[in-house]
């Protein structure tokens, strides 16, 4: 139990995207009344708080902590311009969301936009000892290779284990399967809750995006994005907004491809066309000091038949 009061609010406030046209990004904005109709602003009791939490409080009401929603928009809108930073350079991330409340949304979103999740328990050293993750992911592809001579000349008993263990295998790495190095950046939805996967991604170096509670502490991320992190609503609308970031970084990069390689096609085919080649080089007219040449021998020809006349 957190002590946490019903983050409902009366009017059913739908998630809008509005986007600024002005912007090369078409950035999806997360919009204050929007945080508002989720719950967003409760944060846990006031025994509960952490209190480097403070900057992000806006008040006090019946012994709850009010997060102050503009501070959460700031932390969204700069979330959001590191991750199309990092997408532009051809990024890799990993979503985690392990909780209850999180596990379709985490799941839903990193599929939107084609990046890698955690929903199941977290495994310690799966980023720490990806080596030996990398291994077990092999195993999982092994046992799921249809016609695999794994299979042959085994009892049903014996069947039965490898079924089982392709199962517990699937389930713990479905969503970084395809994962063939380290993250450049890991997405957490609860950084209380995840608190091994913020460890080890900071003993590697690797930034960290997540949602932070009153009675989380902020600084133990690089990019805190003050929220209830307990309402399904609140946790839909901030991850949904990172993942559209990262949609729109990858749309505004192809598009920037195509147009390179219509340049690059435009000037390959005006190279090749037969006007644009060089014209044929003409015989060389004889030079002057030839023409004196050639006048003066036959001079000299001219006076030799006079002689002999």
């Amino acid at each position: 139990m957190h002590g946490k009061l019903n983050g409902k609010s009366p009017a059913n406030q739908v998630h809008v995207k509005t986007f600024n046209f002005q912007n090369v990004n078409y950035m999806a904005e997360v919009k204050f009344e929007d945080l508002l109709g989720t719950g967003a602003h409760f944060g846990h009791v006031t025994r509960k708080w952490n209190p480097n939490f403070e900057p992000y409080i806006l008040l006090e009401k019946n012994g709850v902590h009010i997060i102050n929603l503009e501070s959460t928009i700031d932390a969204v809108n700069m979330a959001s311009d590191f991750i199309q930073e990092l997408v532009g350079k051809n990024g890799e991330i990993l979503f985690v969301g392990t909780k209850k409340q999180a596990q379709d949304i985490v799941q839903q979103e990193a599929d939107k936009c084609s990046m890698f999740y955690i929903v199941e328990r977290w495994l310690g050293g799966t980023l720490t000892n990806f080596s030996t993750i990398k291994k077990s992911i092999k195993r999982l592809k092994l046992l799921e290779k249809e016609g695999s001579n794994l299979y042959e000349n085994m009892t049903k008993k014996e069947t039965q284990m490898l079924n089982r263990e392709r199962v517990k295998l699937a389930d713990q790495h479905r969503g970084i399967k395809d994962m063939r190095r380290l993250p450049d950046l890991v997405i957490v939805v609860d950084a209380q809750y995840e608190d091994t996967a913020i460890r080890e991604a900071k003993r590697l170096d690797i930034p960290v995006i997540a949602i932070v509670d009153s009675n989380t502490d902020p600084e133990k991320v690089d990019y805190p994005i003050p929220a209830n992190d307990d309402s399904m609503r609140t946790i839909q609308l901030i991850i949904s907004a990172l993942a559209d970031a990262v949609v729109e970084a990858r749309s505004a990069a192809s598009k920037k491809n195509e147009k390179k390689d219509v340049e690059t096609s435009t000037a390959d085919t005006a190279a090749d066309e037969p006007g644009s080649e060089a014209a044929p080089k003409d015989t060389p007219a004889p030079d002057a000091k030839d023409d004196g040449k050639v006048q003066e021998s036959e001079d000299i020809s001219e006076e030799a038949t006079q002689e002999e006349e």
